[in-house]
């Protein structure tokens, strides 16, 4: 295989990951903050509850997220970046220098 080829094929998965509009805004959005999905619902905006439960999914079954059970409430649950997550946040604010001199 090729050099070329080898990162080609080492990079789809996170691309194909990265690449989508509500994973980075996901990302964005959870920066600095833990929020429970109603809140993360409300400040993401327009986004769909199953596409918003889908990409929670997958985030968390990627470890860029956390997922966390309310102790008290069963039915809270609230989430965060993990490290990997945290690294992410490179690609987006990559995104966000982009966008300013486009």
């Amino acid at each position: 295989m090729s050099q070329l080829a080898h990162k080609q094929k080492v990079c789809t998965e996170p691309l194909k990951l990265l690449g989508d509009y509500w994973t980075l805004s996901i990302i964005d959005t959870l920066r600095d903050q833990e929020l429970r999905f109603c809140e993360l619902q409300r400040a993401l905006g327009m986004v769909n509850p199953v596409t918003l439960t889908n990409r929670l999914q997958t985030l968390e079954e990627k470890n860029l997220l956390h997922r966390r059970v309310g102790v008290v409430d069963e039915v809270s649950v609230s989430y965060s970046l993990t490290a990997l997550g945290k690294d992410a946040l490179k690609v987006v604010d990559a995104l966000h220098t982009f966008a300013k001199k486009f």
